[in-house]
């Protein structure tokens, strides 16, 4: 399976903030927010990433993560002229994807949660097994500003909707997303929505009509949280700091999930922490020595 994070869009809720740097550059507590995203994928066990984003900041995104060997994963990089929509970043990594299954994942999405690494490499073998897509839902008090998807007790979608008036369920459907290989042509046959955009929501309605569509939930224990406001941004890191200052284990260190998956060895690892003058340095060698 390869993996996609879309990293484009102008940031316009966070001006000036992101008037001259991408919003998942920007950091998030003790590292870029990207990084979060990306442990995600690499949780999944994903090790092929293409990262997508504007004309101005993909060299930014390279300059940080070069071809990934460092990770002892491959990195890809595509430009996105304009945003038009999410689904278009099938379209335009297609050739990236060739004949796999994909995730992908939204640069400003943060996930925080026990076992969620075991929830994504169930939901990675299902979709590689049986085909298909599986979106997420998450519980939110009120899920009008949220995509909202309606389920069985199976798990299978029974319908999805965008900012609904009266929602038909609680759960909010966060920008995670995993299908077959059949998403390349499903997103090339859609037309562009009325804002002129390929939306995902009709990649997810193809799936839907299909019978192939099933959503994972997310249980109470599992944080999702919102950078897209000042006030999102401050409490997604004053959580960050929180997890990391209690449990002195730390939120989406990729150097660590490198390390955890194997696709790194321990002298990797402290030559990474080296390069590090900083808390975050001593926690990768802290790593290294006693996990």
């Amino acid at each position: 399976m390869k993996g996609i994070i879309l990293a484009g869009g102008s940031g316009s809720r966070l001006f000036p903030i992101t008037k001259v740097l991408s919003k998942q550059l920007v950091p998030l507590y003790d590292k870029p927010m990207v990084y979060y995203p990306l442990s995600v994928l690499m949780l999944a066990g994903i090790r092929d990433v293409l990262i997508i984003s504007t004309p101005r900041d993909l060299p930014l995104f390279k300059e940080l993560f070069g071809n990934g060997g460092w990770l002892g994963m491959n990195f890809d990089y595509r430009i996105q002229e304009s945003p038009r929509g999410l689904a278009d970043a099938f379209i335009v990594g297609a050739d990236f994807i060739g004949a796999e299954s994909c995730a992908m994942v939204l640069g400003d999405n943060v996930f925080y949660g026990r076992d969620f690494n075991r929830t994504l490499r169930n939901t990675r073998n299902r979709i590689e097994q049986s085909g298909g897509g599986a979106i997420f839902g998450y519980y939110v008090k009120d899920p009008k500003a949220y995509g909202v998807v309606e389920f069985d007790k199976n798990g299978k979608v029974l319908s999805i909707e965008e900012k609904p008036e009266f929602p038909k369920s609680h759960f909010a459907i966060p920008g995670l997303y995993f299908y077959d290989n059949a998403v390349v042509d499903i997103a090339k046959d859609i037309r562009p929505s009325v804002r002129g955009e390929i939306e995902i929501t009709a990649v997810n309605n193809a799936y839907l009509e299909q019978g192939t569509l099933t959503v994972e939930t997310l249980d109470r224990g599992m944080a999702w949280l919102d950078t897209g406001t000042y006030d999102g941004l401050l409490e997604a890191a004053n959580f960050i700091e929180t997890v990391q200052k209690r449990q002195g284990m730390y939120v989406s260190c990729i150097e660590e999930t490198a390390y955890t998956n194997g696709w790194i060895g321990k002298e990797d690892l402290l030559r990474l922490a080296a390069e590090y003058k900083t808390e975050y340095g001593d926690y990768l060698r802290y790593v290294a020595e006693n996990l």
